[in-house]
């Protein structure tokens, strides 16, 4: 009878349903539960497994670049940074009223780390989500121009709830980068919401562009409605890589002695 159960369940892909069913038959006996407490364990255990499925779907879209949580950020290391402001984002309001947010400050001071956070939590939340840098962007949209596909290039950067371009400022990107950065942010402008990260200030992204118009046309779309949260301080990576030479050091001092 159970093996039949298990081929019918397998036949409607009931997966969490098969994984589930003999701790819950064991739960339903200890506990007394009647049929209608017992069903809906397991289709809450149905849906708990293909929520999990979706949400693994959608991370891989999202191509998230080691990824980590807002739990696992160190808040006392930038005190600076007000971590309730980072929450709010999290909880996808300003992605449901389609505003636009910029994090502009130093390297390493957390802005890849907190911005692919405010995405995974936007993914859990049932958004869809894209991470990228600028330089993917870029040169995906370069090489979709010489193949003849631009549309679905710039296609596949209007849909996501979210899009999230990182790194702007590294480098100056090359030529023709303005147009398609400016078509991305025009397009999804008041439709989608756009976060940006940055290192370097927002009056010097004509120099990297490298077309002043350009930028000023991208920068009257941002900043109109978008949120702007500065980030100052040390820089974790800086501290880490200060930390590993002092430690070498000590090591080494110990070896000689």
């Amino acid at each position: 009878m159970r093996n039949h159960l298990n081929d019918k369940l397998k036949e409607l892909r009931l997966s969490g349903m098969i994984a589930s069913i003999e701790l819950r038959l064991q739960e339903a006996r200890t506990n007394r539960l009647d049929y209608p407490e017992f069903l809906e364990l397991l289709i809450g255990d149905e849906m708990a497994v293909r929520q999990d499925r979706k949400t693994g779907r959608a991370l891989k879209k999202a191509a998230f670049h080691n990824l980590k949580t807002l739990e696992h950020f160190n808040w006392q290391f930038n005190p600076n940074l007000e971590r309730n402001r980072f929450y709010e984002l999290a909880t996808g309001k300003f992605i449901r009223d389609a505003r636009d947010v910029l994090f502009i400050g130093p390297p390493g001071t957390g802005k890849t780390h907190l911005a692919q956070a405010v995405g995974y939590e936007a993914i859990k939340a049932g958004f869809n989500v894209i991470y990228r840098s600028i330089f993917d962007v870029v040169r995906d949209l370069l090489r979709a121009e010489n193949l003849g596909k631009s549309d679905a290039c710039l296609t596949k950067y209007l849909k996501p709830d979210l899009l999230i371009i990182d790194d702007m400022g590294l480098k100056q990107l090359p030529n023709k980068a303005g147009e398609y950065l400016f078509e991305v942010i025009m397009r999804r402008y008041e439709v989608r919401s756009t976060m940006m990260t940055s290192n370097r200030p927002i009056e010097d992204w004509g120099k990297l562009i490298g077309d002043v118009p350009t930028a000023g046309a991208i920068l009257d779309r941002l900043l109109q409605h978008a949120e702007i949260i500065p980030f100052k301080g040390k820089s974790y990576r800086l501290n880490n890589r200060e930390k590993e030479e002092s430690l070498n050091g000590f090591e080494n001092a110990l070896d000689h002695q």
